[in-house]
């Protein structure tokens, strides 16, 4: 029965692994190197828990389940805190809303440091509950844990001032609100699941980008090369829907 999900998980990440190397294809600047490979990271964590489900089956040793276990709980509450702000922040120009995200950022520090400590000393067990992962950790099984983890995850997202940022924020926000409502037990699971299908709208941010930057390359130079002028043709024909948004964007 549990091989099913293991599968489940082993496909979706194949996908999204995909679409996250896509994603970083299009990648203009070096600041955009984090954001980026949020797809990418999301498909590599969706893997582990394909052992993860492996495991509770008895498929694979016992100290392999407990290392997918920790690859797994680490990125999702210890990690992403601190990763998810850090890439808006490189992202977002100097302002109001920079410094903002930069004090979500600290505070996403803090959680980091805060979780990563106790998920090291203290065991996390993993279980299943009505076909989810349950997995717990008296350390970080807090109010204020949680409520940080929201506020530094789906907080900075919103915060951008890019538009597919925003609507992935709230599409995480509103997702991860209906999650704890239904099954609260398996809410890292099913939440890093819903995130790394939702990460897929992030391919089309970058895609605006690229044409965006290559555009004002062309505004600035006599031309583009051979090479970025074919590569801006093909982004006109495939995604002409953008091309009017970012047209009227340099025209402001």
């Amino acid at each position: 029965m549990y091989l099913f999900f293991a599968i489940l998980n082993f496909t979706f990440s194949g996908a999204i692994f995909v679409i996250g190397i896509l994603t970083l294809r299009k990648v203009s600047t070096p600041n955009e190197v984090v954001f980026a490979s949020l797809p990418l990271l999301f498909a590599l964590h969706q893997f582990t828990e394909g052992f993860v489900w492996l495991g509770v089956s008895h498929l694979i040793e016992p100290s392999a389940l407990k290392l997918a276990e920790g690859i797994f709980i680490f990125y999702a509450q210890g990690l992403l805190p601190f990763l998810v702000p850090l890439a808006i922040w490189l992202l977002e120009p100097s302002g109001v809303r920079k410094k903002l995200i930069s004090l979500l950022m600290i505070v996403g520090a803090l959680i980091t440091a805060y979780t990563v400590w106790g998920l090291s000393i203290q065991p996390t067990s993993v279980s299943v509950q009505n076909n989810s992962l349950a997995y717990v950790n008296l350390w970080t099984d807090n109010r204020l844990v949680g409520i940080s983890y929201i506020l530094t995850t789906c907080g900075s997202l919103i915060l951008s001032r890019g538009i597919s940022i925003q609507l992935f924020g709230w599409l995480n926000f509103f997702g991860l609100i209906v999650i704890y409502l239904l099954k609260p037990y398996s809410f890292t699971s099913l939440w890093c699941f819903y995130a790394a299908i939702a990460s897929v709208l992030l391919y089309f941010y970058f895609i605006e980008r690229r044409i965006e930057f290559l555009y004002k390359i062309k505004q600035k130079e006599d031309g583009l090369s051979k090479i970025l002028d074919n590569e801006l043709n093909i982004l006109k024909e495939r995604y002409p829907f953008l091309i009017k948004k970012v047209y009227n964007f340099l025209q402001d």
